[in-house]
């Protein structure tokens, strides 16, 4: 039995919302009937009439198409609701993991051919090249080469389980616009510890990883919700602040130090801030309520299936 959060009532058989997370009866189970935050998120109501049957059904001109779906539709693959990329449609958290093993794997192609230069001035932000403004971007989503593979996977398992939930409260477009920004100056804030270091006058050094972005991701769901459970490592349960701080702790501590091998701890630190700041904003500025478990499947909060959650990630430098 649960009480339902507009009218208070108890409810045997209570419905969970999956965009926004909260609990309500039967009369205001609808997004519609709670004033559901994750109706501003239903951004292409045109999408639901494309059958893909009828020819005659048209999800809008030309003319009033955005850029992104002309962008679609000149991809010479279904990107429509029937379609292989369905998937994708409105579904910024995913589309980032695609692109993150894409560009990993592009990485392996061009090591393979031997060219580090190449390598280094479109995959690596270093601190020789800080100006190479793209690789304040590429740099985000590549991650160490084999045999060093849990880099990339961490950063997945992170981004992978609570990338949805930042994405359901924020919108796709701004969680995309977080994620890309909290990449690029963990990245740079990381370079210019390099710098001073004196890298910049030697071919080492440098930075790759999503991680940066990924503990911003962490960092808005742990002031929107800092008890929610997670499971370190699949295994010890906690709540997600106790994560967090411990990630905190330890990033502080070796950038401190100078310690921490090839792990960059300061674009880790600068990403969960970014991320605790932007999320300070969303509780200030939005009503968002929110789940008190993370699961693991079910497409959402309330879903079946078991609970999940990561350890930290990491963002590597050279």
């Amino acid at each position: 039995m649960a009480k339902c959060d507009v009218c208070g009532e108890d409810e045997n058989m209570p419905y969970n919302c999956r965009h926004c997370g909260g609990t309500y009866c039967g009369d205001h189970r609808l997004p519609e009937n709670h004033n559901c935050t994750g109706l501003e998120n239903w951004n292409d109501p045109k999408g639901v009439f494309d059958s893909g049957f009828d020819d005659s059904v048209q999800a809008g001109s030309s003319a009033s198409k955005s850029t992104s779906q002309k962008v679609l539709d000149a991809v010479p693959i279904d990107t429509g609701p029937g379609g292989p990329l369905a998937y994708f449609r409105g579904n910024a958290t995913y589309t980032i993991l695609l692109l993150i093993w894409i560009t990993w794997a592009a990485q392996m192609l061009v090591a393979s051919l031997g060219g580090s230069n190449l390598y280094r001035s479109v995959f690596v932000l270093t601190p020789q090249n800080p100006e190479f403004v793209w690789t304040w971007v590429t740099s985000t989503f590549s991650h160490a080469l084999p045999p060093r593979i849990f880099h990339i996977v961490f950063n997945s398992i992170v981004i992978f389980f609570f990338g949805p939930l930042v994405e359901r409260y924020v919108g796709s477009k701004k969680f995309a616009i977080l994620f890309v920004i909290s990449g690029a100056l963990a990245g740079l804030g990381q370079v210019a510890i390099q710098i001073s270091q004196g890298l910049a006058e030697t071919p080492f050094g440098g930075v790759v990883g999503a991680s940066g972005a990924a503990l911003a991701i962490m960092g808005v769901i742990t002031v929107l919700n800092p008890n929610l459970r997670v499971y370190l490592m699949m295994i010890i349960p906690m709540p997600l602040w106790a994560l967090t701080a411990g990630i905190a702790f330890i990033s502080i501590f070796f950038v401190g130090t100078g310690g921490g091998g090839n792990i960059a701890h300061a674009a880790h630190l600068i990403g969960l801030l970014i991320g605790l700041a932007y999320g300070e904003y969303i509780k200030r500025t939005k009503n968002i309520r929110t789940p008190s478990q993370l699961q693991l499947g079910g497409g959402g909060p309330g879903g079946p299936g078991g609970p999940g959650g990561p350890g930290g990630p990491g963002r590597r430098r050279f």
